[in-house]
């Protein structure tokens, strides 16, 4: 029976992530799975896929939302994890305690687990772990230096001293700088990644398919398939037709909305929208000129007809937040922003800012979503006054090199789809947007520390003060296209943190 459903906003978040091409398997790999597994076939094989390939399976050293996505929950496993509510649940740790002053949390671990090298999950490489963050190069490490000490009480507990309450600590946690790792499996994560979790890396074909199979040894008990293979396309249109054809499990993250009414009328296919994490954001370098000056980034906010883009682009799918970084189902989220479509405000600022027929090259990644809403952009943006070239920069590779690395661009647009990413986005003046406001930063520290009861509150403000300063646009809250075959059950329809977890996953024989 074919289902299509529209899934309310409030409900939660769906991973930016896609699907597709059942019984497939990597065409050639690096490296070999660690443990014995059992003989699979199609029916015992769930196969998902993207657009955005992961350039390395080593999200300690790499940014971006590919090797997280594939690894997260399925390879590897945190002490607690977000649940598809919001809320934070046990995993690795079965409970713990916070004291009264709320910087000491003592987790009890849980025991009779292994890493898939063999080697046992104990408070001491829980303690490694949490410790090694500091040491990473992916820049979302800063939400981890609020540590200010870990201490092994004994071989199941563990205690995390923090140098003051954090109401974001814990969320953390159970996002990919809280994957528990062992000493003895850290030599080689770019391409032979261990950890915990229900599957272990078997082969992966960079830029086109990553294999995992089931660990016989989980602790968590039987998964529902042998073996989970994430393949990755190189445009929406190939994903599109891999649906169509059969030959996939699901397509997950489809970004070809413009299809969705010939998908829904296929009696094979159950076809489902919902929400991400992914603020689709019109960056512009805060450290370049012309958007040193604020007016030129208000005229940027009042000048891009956000609608206009979501209607274009997605067919209407999408949620408008006023160009606010907060999606739908974050206590502080409004909607509510200034920043109405306003061409004539627009054109009055980057007047007095002295910036009308200022040149400035949008670099725009090579990802179906931005490739679209950029036609629409170079239009906007030069109608308010800008003289615009477009860029197209391959991702992830020379995106991530060119704009997030090296800072080299003037506009910009992507999905940021970490949970809670506001502190990342604007708290860091060495990040991409260079965004640089002690306001802002005293403000994210204020609402951090605060009771529990007050942290909502002064997340709006911070987000208030973003706002006013043009920090960026978020052009609409990413909408998630979910199509799966009949008979395809256990698929995640809502993502709050990083991962598409994949070990509930089974289809009819």
């Amino acid at each position: 029976m074919r289902k299509i459903a529209k899934i309310l906003f409030s409900t939660g978040l769906v991973g930016l992530l896609a699907a597709c091409s059942a019984g497939s398997t990597a065409s050639s790999g690096v490296g070999d799975a660690v443990v014995d597994t059992p003989a699979t076939s199609a029916a015992h094989t769930i196969v998902v896929g993207t657009t955005a390939p992961p350039a390395s399976l080593d999200f300690t050293t790499t940014s971006g939302a590919a090797i997280p996505q594939a690894l997260m929950g399925n390879v590897y496993e945190g002490l607690v994890r977000i649940d598809q509510d919001s809320t934070i649940q046990p995993l690795l740790a079965t409970s713990w305690e916070l004291d009264d002053a709320g910087t000491t949390y003592t987790f009890h671990l849980r025991e009779g687990v292994k890493f898939s090298n063999g080697d046992e999950f104990t408070a001491d490489t829980a303690k490694f772990s949490i410790d090694r963050v500091a040491d990473w190069s992916n820049g979302l490490k800063a939400s981890m230096s609020v540590v200010d000490h870990t201490e092994v009480v004994d071989q199941h507990i563990l205690k995390v001293v923090l140098k003051q309450r954090s109401n974001g600590w814990l969320w953390s946690m159970g996002t990919l700088v809280g994957a528990m790792m062992t000493p003895n499996g850290v030599a080689n994560l770019a391409t032979k990644p261990v950890g915990t979790g229900p599957y272990v890396v078997d082969k992966w074909a960079v830029g086109t398919s990553l294999t995992m199979v089931a660990r016989p040894d989980y602790w968590g008990g039987k998964i529902a398939n042998d073996r989970a293979v994430f393949r990755y396309f190189g445009d929406a249109i190939s994903l599109t037709n891999a649906v169509r054809s059969g030959t996939i499990d699901a397509a997950i993250g489809l970004q070809s909305p413009e299809l969705l009414e010939s998908l829904q009328a296929d009696n094979n296919l159950v076809v489902e929208v919902g929400s991400t994490n992914g603020e689709v954001l019109l960056s512009m370098n805060n450290k370049r000129a012309p958007f040193t000056d604020v007016r030129v980034r208000q005229a940027v906010m009042y000048g891009v007809d956000r609608q206009a883009i979501i209607d274009t682009t997605w067919e209407g799918y999408g949620v408008e937040t006023g160009g606010t970084p907060v999606p739908p189902t974050d206590p502080w989220y409004t909607g509510e922003s200034e920043y109405q479509f306003d061409p004539a405000r627009a054109r009055e600022l980057m007047a007095e800012a002295g910036a009308v027929g200022t040149e400035i090259t949008l670099s725009v990644p090579s990802l179906p979503y931005a490739q679209s809403a950029s036609e629409i952009l170079y239009s906007q943006l030069s109608d308010i006054g800008f003289k615009v070239k477009i860029e197209s920069t391959e991702f992830p590779a020379v995106w991530l090199a060119k704009v997030l690395k090296g800072k080299n661009y003037d506009m910009s647009l992507i999905a940021h789809v970490e949970p809670r990413d506001i502190p990342h986005l604007f708290g860091n003046p060495d990040y991409y947007l260079g965004f640089d406001s002690p306001k802002v930063r005293e403000l994210l520290a204020e609402a951090d520390a605060a009771p529990e009861d007050e942290y909502a509150e002064l997340m709006r403000q911070a987000v208030t003060e973003i706002m006013a300063q043009a920090g960026a646009d978020t052009l609409f809250n990413l909408p998630m296209i979910v199509v799966t075959h009949n008979g395809i059950t256990g698929i995640p329809r809502n993502s709050v943190a990083d991962g598409l977890v994949l070990s509930g996953v089974k289809k009819e024989a």
